[in-house]
């Protein structure tokens, strides 16, 4: 797991640069950070997009996903349970903010999805060691804008990243391009959606939206299974 414990330091690393930059930032320019924030994450959800959608092979798929992983997610009140969580340490909502922002540009993206099962069966870090470097850079611009806290997206990322390790040989048979291309089609909606929110166009509850990720595996396993 040299790989996924080179990507977590990186970004506590950059969570550590950052939030200390952070101290010396007037206000107007952390309001520029954010603003640059939310343009690089709905750049990168509209790029994970513009790929994914002319590949996919279930062109609806994706909005079934969006709809079911937003009913999932609203019952489980998902949003709640976050903020409630991320409460101890901040008490606005900016933190809240930034980290599902952070988690889902670290654990949304094809290398935090490959790059383990790579690293595992294959013994190859490449994949991780270049995440560990656009995390890295991503959490110092986080951190300088939400605080510290973002460090605790490495841990998400730890525990993400270290299961699909360790479960690496039983799902790379079903790790195809089809599934990456129909998960990163979802993610990037998703980041889409948080940049949106940073940014203060749409507030959208992208929280609850997660179990929309879950949604392609099982859906194309079905798929695929059934020859279709």
């Amino acid at each position: 797991m040299i790989g996924t414990i080179a990507n977590t330091a990186t970004i506590l690393a950059g969570s550590i640069i950052g939030s200390t930059l952070r101290k010396g930032i007037g206000e107007k320019y952390k309001s520029a950070l954010m603003d640059a924030m939310g343009l690089a994450a709905t750049a990168l959800g509209i790029n994970s997009i513009v790929q994914a959608m002319p590949q996919s092979k279930y062109h609806v798929l994706f909005i079934v996903s969006l709809a079911l992983g937003g009913v999932i997610g609203t019952r489980l009140s998902l949003d709640t349970a976050f903020e409630r969580a991320v409460s101890h340490i901040s008490r606005g909502s900016d933190l809240a903010r930034g980290l599902s922002t952070a988690i889902l540009l670290y654990c949304a993206g094809t290398l935090s999805i490959l790059g383990p099962i790579q690293s595992a069966l294959q013994g190859d870090h490449t994949y991780l060691f270049t995440n560990a470097i656009l995390d890295g850079i991503t959490s110092i611009v986080l951190s300088s804008t939400f605080g510290i806290g973002i460090a605790l997206a490495a841990v998400v990322l730890f525990c993400w990243q270290g299961a699909i390790y360790l479960l690496a040989g039983l799902i790379a048979p079903f790790v195809t391009d089809t599934l990456m291309t129909e998960i990163s089609l979802v993610g990037g909606v998703l980041i889409l959606s948080s940049g949106l929110g940073i940014l203060g166009i749409k507030q959208i509850k992208t929280l609850n939206l997660l179990p929309a990720l879950l949604i392609p595996p099982v859906a194309v396993t079905i798929l695929s299974a059934f020859g279709i």
